[in-house]
């Protein structure tokens, strides 16, 4: 079962991506922002992180490019979830290294088939 970690600071869309992700069956943890998710990263393991820009404290793209920049997480797939979807935007999650962006709002259905295609790949990478 592929693990995700849920990084949002609006609690009812970290529960609408949790559950999601629960009802296709996979283990689910989440953060309240880039803070809270450079913290429990190293304990969780997750195959994907799904990580929303705009939050308080330690915002997506500062916690992305940290994530990239550290050995032990630098292969963790991350899925934008945001609001900001202007080209800049987009550019910029490329220019960190992030493995897929999506648009809020968001079909779920586009949601479930990113996150298990980047955790395929994530699964697919430590066994070989």
């Amino acid at each position: 079962m592929a693990r995700v970690l849920v990084v949002d600071d609006n609690e009812v869309i970290r529960q609408l991506i949790a559950v999601n992700l629960q009802l296709e069956g996979f283990e689910v943890h989440t953060a309240v922002d880039g803070e809270d998710c450079l913290a429990r990263v190293g304990e969780i393991r997750p195959d994907v992180i799904t990580l929303d820009i705009m939050m308080p404290r330690l915002d997506g793209w500062v916690a992305a490019s940290r994530l990239r920049e550290d050995p032990a997480t630098c292969g963790m797939r991350v899925l934008l979830i945001t609001a900001r979807a202007q080209e800049d935007d987009v550019r910029r999650g490329q220019e960190i290294g992030v493995d897929a962006y999506l648009t809020k709002p968001f079909d779920p259905t586009e949601l479930i088939r990113l996150v298990r295609e980047l955790a395929e790949h994530s699964r697919a990478e430590q066994a070989g």
